[in-house]
């Protein structure tokens, strides 16, 4: 038995269609085959069940599939472990962001990672916080940026920045008149809010919750680009992150008005996320520090 062998069931598991896991392993479609068929042989159990229109695990292949996913991550971790023993910022760091920081944060960042860091290659990914922490325990990620606070048991959390919210009104809104709102300004509008499992959906709760009329339906959105469209359009207000109205990510500068809170602004908190015994923890708390040291503009730095 090898990993490669491994690897070859894993892809098998997954994808159940063998050219479809025969591409995913840079293989032949009789070679995997071949192989899959000598695991068999070797273990002496079938671990699929084939029919010219399907394939499907067997009862022990399904015991045996997390088992072999552990090995063939624990000998990820060995290579990785070996390959930045002496340079931990050289290699492949793969980090999640959610989609609310990710596409405004990581533009500002990916110049002064690799000034600092030119042995680094960054693997980027997003995805909601669920997923990115389910992630990080199924070791498919080595790090993540999300909103804190996040409570999981063998995970390291680093505090990076404090980032202000917004309100997107439409243009010519009764509230553009002010220099600055509060949240009981709120209190007859039509908030807008992302869909159930966005972090931001709850911090705009917890922002405007207390005045919001329990009778007034939300509209929900997949996306902060999809929310700014609809105040735009006229159907709302919403919050918006600070760091997502800046520069570049402002495609809409005459479509909608932004204003800030009055003080204390409401915030969130951003931080970065890895498994504490992980083998590329060294690497994600030193990409912590880094981010630390160039925040961009409009952010609060958090506490050391």
């Amino acid at each position: 038995m090898n990993l490669r062998d491994l690897k070859y069931f894993i892809a098998l598991a997954e994808t159940r269609h063998f050219g479809q896991a025969a591409a995913r392993n840079f293989v032949s479609q009789p070679t995997l085959s071949g192989q899959i068929k000598k695991l068999e042989d070797e273990l002496g159990v079938a671990l699929f069940e084939r029919t010219k229109k399907s394939v499907a695990l067997t009862v022990l292949g399904e015991a045996l599939l997390p088992h072999a996913r552990r090995a063939v991550e624990e000998a990820d971790v060995l290579t990785q472990l070996a390959r930045t023993a002496q340079d931990p910022m050289a290699g492949a760091l793969r980090v999640g962001a959610i989609p609310t920081l990710g596409p405004y944060l990581l533009p500002h960042l990916l110049p002064a990672i690799r000034k600092t860091y030119p042995k680094l290659r960054l693997l980027l990914s997003e995805s909601l916080t669920a997923q990115l922490i389910e992630a990080l325990h199924a070791h498919t990620l080595d790090a993540a940026l999300l909103a804190l606070p996040v409570a999981h048991a063998g995970l390291e959390t680093m505090e990076l920045f404090r980032e202000p919210f917004e309100l997107a009104l439409p243009i010519g809104h009764r509230l553009a008149k002010k220099k600055r709102v509060q949240p009981q300004d709120l209190v007859d509008e039509n908030l807008l809010l992302l869909a159930e499992g966005h972090c931001l959906r709850d911090q705009a709760l917890d922002v405007c919750g207390a005045v919001m009329r329990a009778s007034r339906e939300e509209v929900q959105a997949t996306s902060l680009e999809t929310l700014r469209q609809m105040v735009a359009a006229g159907i709302g207000c919403t919050l918006l992150p600070q760091l997502s109205t800046q520069g570049g990510a402002r495609p809409d500068k005459r479509l909608i008005e932004l204003r800030p809170f009055a003080r204390p602004a409401p915030t969130r908190l951003i931080g970065l996320v890895w498994r504490a015994r992980g083998a590329r923890a060294e690497a994600a708390r030193r990409l912590g520090e880094l981010i630390r040291a160039h925040l961009p503009p409009g952010v609060l730095a958090a506490r050391p």
